[in-house]
């Protein structure tokens, strides 16, 4: 662009020269005389200064325009630049943008699939609850099965299985929770262990008579029955605690068959 406009404002200037040179050239003075002449000349001077004014305007007007021209091509190639800086800045924020979305779709999907995964265990745990309940409630007991495991396991100590009838109470306590002959199942099973020379295991079952059901007619034997098998381990602080459970015995029972071993007990 620059190589343009200094070839114009060349050409413009060879133009002036021309016109200067055209003017300057002699004239025939065979056939004018030196007042003419002279006239001519001031004419041709004038009319060239004239001319070369109206060059000299028309030569500013255009370095003007080419001025202008080449400062707006410069600013159209910067804001062109500058255009393409900003495509280039949106194409990157498109990229992470469209990178943002596909996460968190992913997210979303995962999310998704994990609170079903959720629910569905939900609803599988609740129909489970649901179909033990109606099981539970379907499933009525039966009173003879009950007396039965008792007296089953009952007949076993009679027989001095004592091994066998222990597992027996054991299942029996563990079947039958609610069973109106747990205390006699717990004496039972203590009896067994007491047999079996399991004396510490024997005065724990014991104790839980009597700890669990004061009121039952079993309580008494079970606090006599657990201070005898404390008394049987030989042990300093077991037979002062088997004492100290005889005189409970006496205080919680005192009119009872237990009581008055007990007091025998204590006198020796």
């Amino acid at each position: 662009m620059n190589g343009n406009f200094q070839s114009v404002k060349f050409s413009l200037r060879c133009l002036w020269v021309a016109l200067l040179m055209g003017g300057s050239l002699p004239a025939h003075a065979g056939l004018f005389d030196d007042d003419e002449a002279r006239a001519r000349v001031d004419k041709l001077r004038a009319d060239t200064s004239a001319q070369s004014e109206q060059i000299n305007r028309v030569s500013t007007r255009l370095e003007e325009r080419l001025e202008a021209i080449s400062g707006n091509q410069v600013e159209s190639a910067n804001q062109f630049e500058a255009i393409r800086a900003d495509m280039a800045r949106l194409r990157g924020q498109t990229e992470v943008f469209s990178n943002d979305l596909g996460a968190l779709r992913k997210q979303m999907k995962d999310m998704y699939l994990d609170l079903d995964n959720r629910q569905r265990k939900i609803e599988t745990d609740l129909r489970t609850q649901e179909e033990a309940r109606t099981s539970a409630a379907s499933a009525k007991p039966d009173p003879a099965q009950e007396t039965r495991d008792y007296e089953t396991a009952l007949t076993l100590f009679k027989g001095a299985k004592y091994a066998e009838s222990l597992s027996g109470f054991q299942s029996f306590i563990k079947k039958w929770p609610d069973s109106g002959l747990l205390p006699n199942a717990w004496y039972w099973m203590a009896s067994c262990r007491f047999q079996l020379k399991e004396f510490g295991p024997a005065a724990e079952d014991f104790a839980k008579v009597s700890a669990t059901w004061p009121n039952d007619p079993k309580a008494a034997d079970a606090m006599l029955a657990q201070a005898n098998a404390l008394g049987e381990t030989k042990k300093p602080k077991e037979a002062k605690e088997a004492r100290e459970i005889l005189d409970a015995l006496l205080t919680r029972y005192p009119g009872s068959a237990a009581a008055k071993l007990a007091r025998q007990r204590l006198k020796k």
